[in-house]
């Protein structure tokens, strides 16, 4: 089976988009950053790839360069011959995100040993609840006021996730869209701003939160149940069918919050960087 590659943009989008949302859920990271695409967000140097049978699109993948390559929700019988072209054409591939046995599948594949392993589970609401410890504050939407903060923070969060793919460089891009679109809330208590949290506007009836950051002099306060709570229903009160987030399995804390406020596991995933 031959994969078919491209740098544009909308040819990818064409042959990937109808794709990628016959499941919204388990496609919720590549449809994301199929938008920041659009708007410019990753760049020009982009390794955009699918794959069709009898005419019909089977699978995708994608790369915005310094990040890993994505895999969506794609046969597990096509992730060789992707590995074994994208050695052929000499490719650089720092790593590889995606469901876990197709992230796993691929790193076997490839020529590079794996240097680290880094699972996060992917969960979708199911009935919302209230935090089961109650804070004191509000939540409000982030204004253009607030980016310098936010790029702070944002900042601070890529540096604590460990073994993430990179991120850009300079954030301000980034958060200045998602400002943008409303799509950051802030959480704030005695009058001063003490959480933050993302939640993608609705793709195909999908929204996904992230990130979820609390400064190390704000934790322990409940904060972050508080704002992840916000911004679900915020997502939910703009039309969001599914409502999702990820964690990392290794943060036991992070898990518990978001089951204790209505969350429930649909799939594991996996960051995996090569040497």
């Amino acid at each position: 089976m031959t994969w078919t590659f491209t740098s544009k943009v909308e040819v990818y989008a064409g042959a990937a988009e109808p794709w990628l949302l016959q499941d919204p859920v388990r496609n919720t990271v590549p449809l994301t950053i199929l938008r920041g695409m659009r708007i410019g967000l990753w760049g020009d140097d982009l390794l955009l790839a699918w794959l069709e049978r009898d005419g019909e699109t089977v699978a995708a993948a994608c790369q915005t360069p310094p990040r890993f390559l994505l895999l969506p929700a794609i046969p597990v019988d096509t992730v060789r011959d992707l590995a074994t072209q994208l050695i052929e054409a000499e490719r650089t591939i720092p790593g590889v995100s995606g469901p876990l046995p197709l992230a796993e599948a691929f790193a076997a594949a490839w020529w590079r040993p794996v240097a680290e392993r880094r699972f996060e589970r992917l969960y979708r609401l199911d009935a919302l609840v209230p935090p089961p410890f109650p804070s004191g504050g509000a939540a409000r939407t982030a204004t253009e006021d607030d980016l310098e903060l936010l790029v702070k923070w944002a900042g601070e969060f890529q540096g604590e996730a460990a073994g993430a793919a990179p991120a850009p460089a300079d954030l301000t891009p980034l958060v200045a869209s998602r400002t943008g679109r409303r799509e950051l809330v802030l959480w704030e208590a005695g009058g001063r701003p003490v959480a933050f949290a993302g939640v993608s506007s609705p793709i195909g009836g999908m929204s996904r939160v992230g990130p979820v950051y609390t400064p190390p002099e704000h934790r322990r306060k409940g904060y972050g149940a508080a704002v992840s709570h916000a911004v679900t229903a915020k997502a939910r009160a703009e039309g969001a069918d599914e409502v999702l987030l990820f964690t990392d399995l290794a943060n036991l804390t992070s898990n518990s919050v978001y089951q204790a406020i209505g969350y429930r596991p649909v799939a594991d995933y996996a960051s995996i960087t090569f040497r």
